[in-house]
Order: C-alpha cells, then structure tokens, then sequence
C-alpha cells in the first residue's frame, strides 16, 4: 500500500490505474477506521481493480470547534489496518493540501439537507459537499462508497453528484455493529465504560419502534415511545428523532406517506453525539 500526502501525486497514481484498465473505487473516511469502514474497504476490493482510501479530518464540516479538536486521529493504526485489508493507496492530506485558499462554494442541496442535521449542524452538509466533491475531482472513481449509519448524508452525496455532474456510481454499505447492537462510529471510544455499556440501547429502542409500528401503531406513537424508552436510560438524551420517507429524507406523519419509511435518530450519550437508524418497511 502506497501512503500519498499530495493531491498532485494523488492525480498521477490514479490515472496509472485508469492506463491499465482498473476500476477505481474510493472510500472516503476520516480516519479512526474501525471494522465499519473496513467493510467498505473490502466491498470496494471486491468490486473494483484499485482501490484509494482518503483518511482526512475535514475542518469544514464540523459546526462545533470542540467536536473538531476532540475527533479521534490514529493515523498509524489506520494505515495499519488499510494495509491488511489491501488497499492500494492511503490519502493522507494536510488541511492545507486540501485547501490551499478557503473553498467558499455554497451547494444548492435542496430539500434533503434541510431536514434533521440540517438544522441541527448549521454549514455540516456543505463542507461535506465541498470535501467530498474536492475527493471526487482528484480521483475521479467508477465507485464510491459511503456507510448507510450516515443515512442523509449518503443523500446529500448522491445530490451533490447530481449537481456537479459526476460520472460516480454511489455505493450505500450496510452499518456495521458490535455484538450488541451499538452502531460501529469513531465517536465510541470517547465513551466511558459505564455509557459504553448503556449505548446499545439506542439500537435496542429502534428495534422496539419497529415491532411497536409493524403492531399497527401510528407514526407519531413510534416516535413517542422511541424517545421516552432511550430518555429513561442514564447518560442519555434524544436531540431528535425523525420518522422519513427514505427516498427523500422527509418526515412523514402517516406510514401510507412513504413506500419505504425509515427512522433516524441522534442521542447526546453524555457529551458524545451518536447517530443510528432503523428501517420500518
């Protein structure tokens, strides 16, 4: 595995791959890779010829400066496990590789960046447009793969490609979780051991939604016991919980709204922000 640092070297690699006829697959990360991101890794493996994985930590999209700094980096046991799962190429910016001047674009993203994390992190779902789109022009790959644990976000992308024109087959891989439940995220090892052990019950709450709403309960009753069942538990805190049309990242009120419905969620364990979701049908 090569470890490339600039955009410049980045660019001539991947065209080395094109000159050979490989398939390009891209798997953007930001770094503290766990066996979540590795699926992707492998994913990509089996799909494509060559396979690039940027590990950045990408400035604009955070809206909370403490989020940023406390971000987990663990760049020798990523390029440690990128290696065994035989990627080609670990891209490995700085922030001034990546930007040299400021990116002030602004992505016209539309309904589906409007909604849950869209009010909740203020400029979150540009800056990962602009790192994202940045990643996709340098590499240009057949595929890209995203993890469906960020449900909107693969949303957002997939808008964002419409925008710029990409020619980019977007791949939505499975969420990954710990045998009990709790959904695989770099955030989680900044959990004490007792939230640590409590955390699974996010998972174990949507798990309940979804039998309560396949019971024939309403919409606004699943997302009721949702947040009152997670609530309860220490440490614990519902910042929202969101019952969508999966296809456009709307909530819905009725479940005859939606050909498929899903239900995401964000809860404050502590100080940590954990995301998770939960297909109804």
């Amino acid at each position: 595995m090569e470890i490339i640092r600039t955009v410049d070297e980045l660019r001539q690699r991947v065209a080395e791959f094109k000159e050979q006829g490989k398939t390009v697959g891209l798997v953007p990360t930001m770094g503290a890779l766990h066996a979540g991101h590795i699926s992707l890794v492998d994913k990509a493996r089996n799909e494509c010829q060559a396979v690039v994985v940027s590990v950045f930590v990408n400035p604009t999209q955070f809206n909370n400066p403490t989020d940023l700094i406390t971000y987990p980096r663990t760049e020798e046991a990523d390029c440690a496990l990128l290696e065994k799962a035989q990627a080609d190429i670990a891209f490995i910016p700085s922030v001034e590789e990546m930007y040299p001047e400021p990116d002030t674009r602004t992505f016209d993203l539309g309904p589906v960046a409007e909604v849950m994390e869209g009010p909740m992190r203020p400029g979150h779902f540009n800056g990962v447009a602009q790192v994202v789109s940045k990643l996709f022009d340098f590499t240009r790959p057949h595929r890209a793969y995203f993890g469906e644990k960020d449900f909107q976000q693969i949303a957002v992308i997939k808008r964002m490609v419409e925008i710029e024109g990409f020619d980019i087959d977007i791949v939505s891989c499975p969420i990954m979780r710990h045998d009990d439940g709790l959904a695989m995220s770099s955030r989680n090892v900044r959990l004490t051991p007792e939230q640590r052990n409590l955390a699974p019950g996010i998972y174990k709450a949507l798990q309940l939604g979804k039998t309560f709403a396949a019971e024939g309960n309403t919409v606004a009753a699943t997302k009721a016991l949702v947040t009152e069942t997670i609530n309860a538990i220490p440490f614990m805190e519902v910042e929202y919980f969101e019952i969508i049309n999966a296809a456009t990242m709307q909530p819905i009120s009725d479940w005859a709204d939606a050909p498929h419905a899903a239900g995401c969620i964000t809860v404050y364990c502590g100080d940590v922000r954990l995301i998770d979701n939960i297909i109804f049908f």
